[in-house]
């Protein structure tokens, strides 16, 4: 308690101790503002010491410096508008410097412009890099040739593939594949990546141009790719693709070529054959055909329609499974429409001699048999009101008296014609010729069988889809 006592008097005798205050900190513009006074030869050291480091760099070691009053000037001639940035921002970094004033001008002459006090400089630095070029050469012929040695393996990729369509398709992909691998090493060899990656951003921007402007090339080339692994046909096949009928003389990358039922050539686009509805007459070698006969509205229509069917079913070229048909279809003002349906085998008949003959054959039955097959009946009305139309043409004629034909007198028989000679076993013969007329079929063989410089796309060993 004592020692308390004491140590309490002595701190009140003692003065306080001074507590130390922490200097401002500097602001950011008083940090940067212009001194009051400047040391003795400061503006002599800024100038050599930028003259310096200008002698030290390429572009900029012309430039003049000039120093006063920590004021840099420079002044002098460069080859860029760049090098003149460069040494401005160079001399403001130097301590002591207040401010630059950029007086350097851009060398217009042609040598200075163009440089070409360097160009012996260039050329010998790319004779150095000759061998370096060549051995990027070397590089790339090598891989392109290991590509082009791997696509030329066509057995392997036909194999492989399908159809020789892809078979291609796939050796022109792996050619396509080594060449741009040949170049990236190529150009990595001599260090110009940079170079490739604009090379491959031009190439894509104009591939995608491109691929607008060929869309519908792009789209035949895809439909023949499509078309070759689906084979919807068989060569010499009949066919109906949409509103064209013929038979299919070959399959090529870019059409579908058909031989018209009157022997012309017919191109059609890959991308039509592709999207169009195809009908195929030579799949199924049964076939039906139908056709239409009208009876009087007063005959009975069952009765006409067991007579047909029966007219069908003798018929030789007539298949019994399926067996004939005839229906009902429509009954009209003055008539009732048949429609009579038979089946033939493609294969021994030919479909168009079979419904003709067909059609004359019940025709005639239905004829013979009392049935009355109506013409169109018209109706004329005269108005009463009318005046009659001025015959004054036309001389006195009666009843009793028919008109003569010219050059004929009064009382002078007609000529008498000679009874037609008709040949029914001839007749007989071409009726029953209904075998299939082939010469299309013919044409289409000759024209296979010629060849062509188009490739054809079909393969008959594969099957149809």
């Amino acid at each position: 308690m004592l020692l308390s006592l004491s140590t309490l008097a002595a701190a009140a005798i003692l003065p306080a101790a001074p507590v130390p205050v922490p200097a401002p900190e500097e602001t950011p513009s008083e940090a940067t503002s212009i001194a009051t006074a400047r040391e003795a030869g400061s503006d002599a050291r800024i100038s050599e010491r930028i003259g310096g480091i200008f002698s030290e760099l390429p572009g900029i070691e012309g430039v003049t410096v000039r120093a006063e009053e920590g004021v840099v000037t420079l002044s002098g001639t460069v080859r860029s508008a760049e090098a003149a940035t460069r040494a401005e921002a160079i001399a403001a970094r130097v301590q002591g410097v207040v401010t630059v004033e950029n007086r350097i001008e851009r060398d217009v002459t042609i040598d200075g412009g163009l440089g070409l006090s360097g160009l012996g400089g260039r050329l010998n630095g790319f004779i150095r890099l000759l061998p370096l070029v060549g051995a990027a050469i070397i590089a790339g012929l090598v891989i392109t040739g290991i590509g082009y040695l791997i696509a030329s393996l066509t057995g392997v990729w036909r194999r492989v593939a399908p159809n020789a369509f892809l078979a291609e398709l796939i050796a022109s992909a792996i050619r396509f594949v080594f060449v741009i691998g040949a170049l990236v090493v190529a150009l990595d060899i001599i260090g110009a990546g940079a170079l490739l990656g604009a090379v491959l951003g031009g190439a894509g921007v104009i591939g995608i141009a491109l691929g607008f402007a060929m869309r519908d090339t792009i789209e035949n080339y895809v439909a023949s790719l499509m078309l070759s692994l689906r084979q919807p046909f068989r060569p010499n096949d009949h066919v109906l693709i949409d509103a064209h009928e013929g038979r299919v003389i070959r399959l090529t990358s870019r059409a579908t070529i058909l031989m018209t039922l009157d022997g012309n050539h017919l191109r059609i686009p890959n991308s039509a054959v592709f999207r169009a509805v195809i009908l195929n007459y030579t799949r199924n070698p049964q076939r039906r055909f139908d056709f239409r006969l009208g009876i009087d509205a007063d005959d009975d229509p069952d009765a006409a329609r067991a007579l047909g069917r029966d007219v069908l079913g003798a018929l030789p070229w007539v298949l019994d499974q399926p067996p004939p048909e005839a229906r009902v279809v429509e009954v009209g003002d003055s008539n009732i429409v048949l429609n009579f349906l038979g089946w033939v085998d493609q294969q021994e008949t030919d479909w168009f001699k079979a419904r003709s003959r067909a059609i004359a054959r019940v025709k005639k039955a239905l004829e013979e048999a009392g049935f009355a097959l109506p013409e169109p009946i018209y109706r004329l009305r005269f108005d009463q009101r009318s005046s009659p139309l001025p015959l004054a043409n036309v001389g006195p004629t009666s009843q009793s008296e028919p008109r003569r034909p010219p050059g004929q007198s009064a009382g002078q028989q007609p000529p008498s014609r000679p009874p037609a000679v008709r040949t029914p076993t001839s007749e007989a013969h071409r009726e029953e010729d209904v075998r299939p007329a082939n010469e299309i079929a013919r044409m289409v063989d000759d024209e296979r069988s010629a060849g062509s410089a188009e490739r054809d796309l079909l393969d008959p060993a594969r099957p149809v889809e």
